[in-house]
């Protein structure tokens, strides 16, 4: 068992293969993938309740708008009294880059956008991964399309190695890799989304863990920190820890 990934992991985890009966693969379209985080100014709280509640309608209504339009998929999630320099984010999958720039300037323009800072975005899509996992061959066939968004609790950050890591030889990475992905089939609670952002945004992977259990994904990496492949991380910082809300007004009325 292992915890369960929708793309590859650039420090191991896979999943369940989702492999076709027959061994085909399906011809999934490319996801874009946007992590957009959002933090209040504090003059929006000294508005009137009305004002506040009329605000937040107008956000809902965008963000229901554009979801299931043309396959796109939004989950929002609250960091309220978690971070100090972000309170919501919705994480956003579509097949088109150009949705999520229509669908923000949308939300900017509600009686709750007028107050809204962006503090964070993250662009990234989906894509095979080049490493293969010995213990399930089949996981790289289908991990170009995700489906998120069915635990708790999601932990997102950006992800830069470092570019000693890719001097190094194919069957060395691999090997690196083999000792990741043998550590996440320890966490099978932990579902891991790992998308690329190589040329088009300042990181090069985002990743994005979700679980029900917080502990189980805290000793996953301190135990993958003790890897070989962990001497190649640059950066994997922000680190977000997020609360899932199944509707939108759920998440901002903790705002």
């Amino acid at each position: 068992m292992r915890p369960q990934t929708g793309g590859r992991p650039p420090m191991g985890r896979p999943g369940a293969s989702g492999q076709p009966a027959g061994g085909e693969r399906k011809n999934l379209p490319t996801q874009f993938v946007n992590f957009i985080f959002f933090k209040v100014d504090p003059a929006w709280r000294r508005l009137s309740q009305e004002e506040q509640d009329k605000g937040k309608r107008e956000f809902a209504e965008v963000v229901q708008e554009y979801q299931g339009k043309d396959g796109m998929m939004i989950h929002s999630y609250s960091m309220m009294g978690i971070r100090a320099d972000a309170e919501f984010m919705l994480w956003r999958i579509s097949k088109r880059v150009e949705d999520f720039q229509e669908m923000t300037t949308k939300l900017m323009h509600t009686g709750l956008g007028q107050y809204l800072e962006v503090t964070y975005s993250y662009l990234s899509l989906t894509k095979r991964s080049v490493y293969v996992d010995r213990m399930d061959p089949n996981h790289q066939n289908p991990r170009i399309y995700i489906i998120p968004g069915s635990k708790k609790y999601l932990f997102v950050y950006p992800f830069i190695k470092t570019r000693d890591w890719y001097q190094l030889s194919y069957p060395t990475r691999q090997g690196m890799m083999d000792e990741h992905i043998q550590v996440g089939s320890k966490y099978p609670s932990v579902k891991l989304n790992t998308t690329y952002s190589f040329g088009i945004d300042d990181q090069e992977f985002v990743v994005a863990f979700e679980t029900d259990e917080v502990k189980d994904f805290l000793e996953l990496v301190q135990e993958l920190r003790e890897t070989e492949a962990s001497r190649y991380t640059l950066r994997d910082v922000p680190m977000f820890t997020c609360i899932h809300h199944d509707e939108i007004l759920d998440t901002l009325n903790t705002l």
